[in-house]
């Protein structure tokens, strides 16, 4: 009989648990977490490992941040969930906050980045209808999610294989390119759809004016602008959203992972005059702006602003970038490039990443690999100078070690 407190099982046990009950659609590592606090995590045998990539990127405050357990908890013992019928306190004031540190529009509250991203294509198309605007154009390398609109957004075939036919009305486009942009958009596009970090797509970073000139374009051919920041979102890169580094305000923005400390919650926020094209009906979710999730991400803000993490994501950054460039200059034959923007950082290796990524884990050490050779790490604002430089150093020893 399934309890509803645990006792802690082996990781022996739960994998074996999983092998009988759970899809096996993931590819799992054969570690059972058990206990996180900031950038540690603790398996079930009680071994402790230092995380570089935690939550895939929505533990941005670290783990079981206790401003966002504290609301939680709190929340929970007076209002779990309410139906979109009724209006919530928790849900103003969190789209209240988002606004006042974006451009000032309106948010519709979902539960994950997929859904955020599916909010805005249909928006998108609501928004362009009755002047017969229906493409979205979307850049090669790019991921939006795994629902079937934002699949078809993904610009990867590799994810689309076995799912075909995709979703009519999408156009594809080189990233960072903003000549082959303006040859993809027509007077049928509704919507050009870009990240201004490609997170999945190897932590890749655009040339300076490429939003600016995304923006031109949009402007010019009546398109609106919509920029998937799931990943750079809620303060990744030193700024609450990643736009803000480069002065271009879009129509229409997504954001998750990060939004709630943790707790799933995604959210699309769109200007006014966009946002009144999405009537009762259109549009739903059922869990989206739940209290728990709303309070989560409150407190999320509240964490950031109190404790200076936006300027501390800009230092962690910089600390990272220093030993990984001292690291190139050692083994130049290893590192191909270094991308650095907050805690959003890619090492681009010149030999595939899988073995590097289970050497660190043997060490005790999280990281991420995409795209084969890239190390993606998105460590959390909350992190120690100490624990960069002890991450750091394993990485170091298991890049040395690497016969290429």
């Amino acid at each position: 009989m399934a309890h509803a407190q645990l006792a802690h099982q082996s990781s022996r046990e739960t994998i074996a648990q999983f092998d009988r009950y759970v899809v096996p659609n993931y590819r799992r590592y054969p570690v059972a977490l058990v206990r996180g606090e900031n950038s540690w995590v603790w398996d079930a045998e009680g071994h402790r490992y230092l995380d570089f990539f935690p939550g895939w990127g929505c533990n941005l405050i670290g783990h079981c941040p206790p401003k966002v357990v504290e609301a939680v908890r709190e929340q929970i013992g007076q209002l779990i969930h309410v139906p979109n019928t009724w209006y919530m306190e928790s849900q103003g004031a969190f789209a209240q906050a988002l606004s006042e540190r974006s451009f000032g529009g309106q948010c519709f509250f979902c539960n994950s980045g997929a859904e955020a991203n599916e909010a805005a294509i249909k928006l998108a198309r609501a928004y362009g209808h009755s002047k017969g605007r229906y493409k979205i154009v979307t850049m090669e390398g790019g991921f939006h999610g795994r629902t079937f609109a934002a699949l078809t957004a993904t610009a990867q075939p590799k994810y689309h294989e076995g799912f075909e036919p995709m979703v009519p009305g999408f156009v594809y486009t080189k990233y960072d390119d903003l000549e082959a942009t303006a040859q993809a958009v027509d007077d049928q596009t509704a919507a050009v759809m870009v990240e201004p970090i490609q997170g999945e797509g190897g932590v890749k970073i655009p040339s300076p004016g490429y939003l600016a000139g995304l923006r031109r374009i949009c402007d010019d051919r009546g398109a609106l602008l919509i920029l998937d920041e799931v990943q750079t979102g809620m303060g990744r890169t030193g700024e609450w959203f990643a736009y803000q580094h480069s002065g271009v305000v879009p129509d229409v923005l997504t954001c998750a992972k990060a939004l709630a400390g943790g707790v799933a919650a995604g959210v699309m926020i769109a200007r006014p005059e966009v946002a009144e094209v999405f009537k009762p009906g259109m549009h739903a979710s059922t869990f989206g702006g739940n209290p728990i999730a709303c309070r989560a991400g409150l407190a999320t803000i509240e964490t950031i602003e109190d404790d200076g993490l936006l300027e501390r994501g800009k230092a962690i950054g910089a600390r990272f970038r220093s030993q990984f460039e001292a690291l190139r200059q050692e083994l130049p034959e290893k590192i191909r490039d270094i991308r650095v923007l907050g805690v959003m950082i890619g090492l681009d290796l010149t030999f595939d990443a899988s073995d590097v990524v289970a050497q660190c884990l043997s060490r005790r050490l999280l990281i991420n690999a995409t795209h084969g050779h890239v190390v993606r790490l998105l460590p959390a604002l909350t992190i120690s100078d100490d624990q960069i430089d002890q991450g750091c150093a394993i990485l170091a020893d298991v890049l040395r070690e690497a016969v290429i």
